[in-house]
């Protein structure tokens, strides 16, 4: 599916893919201030604040049902790294970052170049596929022409639209490629700590963090937790554009369902792995292909 003319959804090698636009930046390409602000202010121990990257968190700190605990320090999860600030700022050098995983799609890295922190690698494990020249979401197209952004919105249906997405993320085979890319990061002894982001750090990374506590035990009320807990960031991100979509004429409404993550999305992505591979185990040897063993690596390197 390919919705161009307001530059909201992309398409190409899966089928059904909405992703939501870059959110907005300050000349430099830092955090609008609303999103800093509201990393510092949130009451949330996994969020790391700083004023060069939105949506950073880290992934350890969560329990699994056989008492062991996500170690910290590990496993980070952000949105685009597109900020020169990026390279020299002090909370994400003190993280010590050696692989940066790129999820986005080849537009959206050409449009928002990753800023590598110092001494990291940067691995592209594009997890939708999408055509190589498809346009990347251009929040100027949609403030430009809000009417016929409306319409193709209205007729998208936006949370199903989001849903269909989702479950491309566990059955398509890019998807399936992507997310071994990453979880296979871990198993590198060299390629550690990990940060792994796509546009807005909600729904390709939502799906990798799940993946990663659901594989290393963290029970379900937990991993749901873990998802949306990114929406105070996310909605902070995108408060100017809503603001502006708004004062152009336009239906905010309709642009939320794709700027925020929601229980029926992850609902949509869990019903995939049930109904296609049987089991979340099911879903990690036959989707993404790992085998025993480096299940069990997964584990002793997330595990304290």
């Amino acid at each position: 599916m390919g919705v161009r003319g307001a530059g909201v959804c992309e398409g190409g090698a899966v089928d059904d893919v909405t992703l939501p636009p870059h959110p907005p930046t300050t000349p430099h390409g830092e955090p609008v201030p609303d999103a800093r602000s509201a990393a510092v202010a949130a009451a949330d121990p996994h969020v790391l604040a700083t004023d060069a990257l939105a949506n950073l968190r880290d992934v350890g700190g969560r329990t699994t049902s056989d008492g062991r605990t996500v170690r910290r320090g590990v496993a980070f999860r952000s949105a685009e790294l597109r900020a020169p600030a990026v390279a020299d700022d002090p909370v994400v050098a003190r993280l010590g970052v050696r692989t940066v995983v790129d999820l986005r799609t080849s537009a959206e890295r050409a449009a928002a170049p990753d800023v590598l922190p110092a001494g990291a690698t940067g691995v592209h494990a594009d997890v939708v596929a999408a055509a190589p020249d498809a346009p990347a979401a251009d929040l100027g197209e949609i403030l430009q022409r809000p009417q016929e952004a409306q319409r193709v919105l209205a007729a998208l249906d936006p949370p199903a639209a989001m849903r269909r997405t989702y479950v491309g993320l566990v059955t398509s085979d890019a998807g399936r490629a992507g997310y071994a890319t990453l979880v296979r990061r871990f198993l590198d002894s060299a390629a550690g700590p990990v940060l792994y982001h796509c546009t807005a750090g909600k729904d390709r990374t939502g799906w990798a963090t799940t993946v990663l506590l659901l594989a290393t035990g963290v029970e379900e009320e937990q991993v749901r937790e873990e998802y949306l807990a990114v929406n105070p960031a996310v909605r902070a991100m995108y408060a100017p554009f809503l603001q502006q979509f708004a004062d152009v004429g336009g239906d905010p409404d309709l642009l939320v369902p794709l700027l925020e993550v929601r229980e029926e999305y992850l609902d949509a992505a869990l019903g995939a792995v049930t109904e296609r591979f049987g089991s979340f185990g099911g879903y990690l040897r036959d989707g993404l292909g790992l085998r025993d063993d480096e299940v069990a690596t997964l584990r002793d390197v997330l595990l304290d």
